[in-house]
């Protein structure tokens, strides 16, 4: 009978219940897919901070840009699956690049496990001041007139801004020439020094460069608007019916990390975004919060990859080879 209370207390030391309550031990690393300054980069340092003060450890952001995410989710999924690796994924390596290439060396569904989405997106079409219009119909009027002749620019192939200039072209009948560059930083840095006209990007981008006068906005791509500029309405307001389109970041772990160890930080992460000084951190970059379960989140990431797939298809982009 002596025995008992000893035996009792190792089998509750091995217990779920007490790996749930133990996690995490020490620091998470959390790699982010592109350079330091995008709107990825930028949230995923503030989830980091805000997780590290809740959890009581260090949560270690590691930027491994390039190939449009692709090399920093290639190493995500490679990493042992604990809960200390984890990866702040948006919509364009996520939910788009499964339908523009045929060899990705990564599964979205297969290699990792959706902890918790952190937030929506929304994307301005934006353009330099001197640009020779001011109305989203003098946009596509200008841009018809010039044919073939006008570049447009996005942060690689694959990425949200991309795809969604792409569905543009598409519902307005444009041709407009793509030049992708490595990173919304130096897509916005272009645009400002002339090499391209015309982009979408998120708020965090192009803030302070609307705020000085060197870029305009036309219209946001999402149906239900943002606050992130006074008076800017949806683009399916301002001539292009029905065009909706959102991108959106997400905590993500390897595939085969335990489910406990997910609803931790999951748990973490509602009230991290529930917290009304965040919020208003996420609002002033043109941001809003999106607050959702591991399963939600895993369904509306396959939710997107079909929508976003059905969007390459009628726009015309087909599948190819990295």
């Amino acid at each position: 009978m002596r025995k008992l209370p000893a035996l009792f207390l190792i089998l509750l030391a091995l217990s779920p219940l007490a790996a749930y309550a133990a996690y995490p031990e020490k620091s998470v690393h959390i790699t982010i897919p592109y350079p330091s300054g995008q709107t990825t980069d930028i949230i995923g340092r503030l989830l980091a901070e805000q997780l590290s003060k809740h959890l009581k450890q260090p949560f270690v952001v590691e930027n491994k840009g390039g190939a449009g995410g692709i090399i920093g989710l290639e190493a995500a999924k490679r990493e042992k699956p604990d809960g200390y690796r984890l990866l702040v994924g948006a919509s364009g390596p996520l939910a788009i690049n499964p339908s523009l290439y045929t060899n990705l060396p990564y599964d979205t569904l297969k290699d990792f496990k959706a902890v918790g989405l952190v937030s929506k997106v929304p994307l301005f079409l934006v353009a330099r001041k001197d640009f020779p219009a001011d109305t989203v119909p003098e946009l596509i009027s200008y841009l018809k007139q010039n044919d073939g002749k006008i570049n447009y620019g996005s942060g690689g192939v694959g990425l949200t801004n991309h795809l969604t200039m792409e569905m543009f072209k598409h519902q307005t009948a444009l041709n407009l020439l793509h030049v992708p560059y490595r990173g919304a930083t130096a897509a916005v840095a272009g645009l400002v020094g002339g090499d391209t006209s015309v982009m979408f990007e998120a708020a965090p981008a192009i803030k302070p460069l609307v705020q000085d006068g060197r870029l305009k906005v036309f219209g946001v791509a999402n149906k239900s608007g943002s606050q992130a500029f006074a008076g800017v309405k949806p683009l399916a307001e301002l001539g292009v019916p029905g065009f909706d389109a959102t991108a959106w970041i997400a905590l993500l772990a390897p595939a085969g990390t335990p489910d406990d160890t997910v609803r931790v930080l999951n748990d973490a992460m509602q009230k991290i975004l529930q917290d009304p000084q965040l919020k208003s951190k996420l609002a002033t970059i043109g941001n809003e919060v999106f607050i959702a379960s591991p399963q939600d989140s895993q369904a509306f990431i396959e939710k997107e990859i079909k929508f976003w797939g059905e969007a390459a298809k009628a726009s015309g982009v087909k599948p190819s080879k990295l």
